[in-house]
């Protein structure tokens, strides 16, 4: 039977039968646990509410993270990525980086959402965040204990992943679009300037027949180990129409002579701030060719 992974809790996962959209509780043959939330899977009744996962179909997409050691697979066959940040607790804007080269590299669009509009004075975040609107980022500040509305046109036809910090409003979101889902939040600890997790595991939810929305464990770091150089500077959207002309062939874009990205950076094309975060990413993963 077919079915799709809308829960991931280590060794066991939840199915949603394609059929009957009966939940089951499924675990993988032998070792393998390398499924994701959103994931298609064929599966095998054992009883009436558990199975077991026989085969995982194709992947349109993947998202996930890795450090030098192990990687975490956050979701498969999502369309879009939209990251989640408040204007308190504070936001690590390497966290944000590193969550729209995930999404670059792995071809997913990205939406960036800057919740709590409605507590603070937010000059100062979107003023930050206008440099990834400049780069052709979309940028939707909203209040998602106020009014969700602004959010749900990006949300049509879409399966959507929220990552983001902790504390930063991703169940107050999923409340306020699925309130029967009561899904746990927590208050932001104050001290710490620094989310509880409260999300354990993603979960997929359904908002309508035609759009779906996995909700994830909170963020305090996105390795991406798993790229390329090649990926990773392709990753950098301002740097596409650069690639390939520097003077070297093998041009790491850090401190060769004649390096098309070092003059695009001189003409004003490139910001500095990114370029230190591809030269610290590239340092990062420089083990790998």
């Amino acid at each position: 039977m077919q079915g799709t992974v809308v829960a991931a809790y280590g060794k066991r996962y939840q199915v949603e039968l394609t059929d009957t959209k009966q939940r089951i509780s499924c675990v993988t043959r032998g070792k393998k646990t390398d499924l994701a939330c959103g994931d298609f899977v064929l599966v095998k009744l054992t009883d009436k509410h558990e199975g077991v996962v026989e085969s995982t179909l194709p992947r349109k997409t993947l998202l996930f993270r890795s450090n030098a050691f192990k990687s975490k697979m956050l979701a498969a066959n999502v369309t879009q990525i939209i990251i989640v940040l408040a204007t308190q607790p504070s936001f690590y804007e390497a966290l944000l980086n590193r969550c729209l080269i995930a999404a670059e590299a792995a071809g997913i669009k990205a939406l960036i959402v800057l919740n709590k509009c409605d507590l603070t004075d937010n000059h100062d975040a979107l003023n930050k965040l206008e440099l990834y609107t400049k780069l052709g980022y979309q940028v939707l500040p909203l209040s998602a204990k106020q009014d969700i509305s602004s959010l749900r046109p990006y949300l049509q036809d879409e399966i959507s992943i929220l990552v983001g910090q902790s504390g930063m409003g991703k169940s107050t979101i999923i409340n306020a679009l699925l309130p029967s889902e009561a899904v746990r939040t927590q208050e932001v600890s104050q001290v710490l300037d620094s989310g509880k997790h409260t999300t354990t595991a993603a979960h997929l939810y359904h908002l309508d027949a035609s759009s779906q929305l996995i909700d994830s464990p909170g963020l305090q770091e996105f390795g991406l180990h798993h790229l390329s150089t090649g990926e990773l500077e392709h990753a950098f959207i301002e740097f596409r129409p650069f690639l390939g002309k520097c003077r070297f062939n093998n041009c790491k874009h850090l401190q060769e002579p004649d390096c098309a990205i070092t003059g695009a950076l001189q003409q004003d094309k490139i910001s500095a701030e990114r370029l230190a975060i591809y030269k610290m990413l590239r340092t990062e993963i420089s083990h790998q060719i």
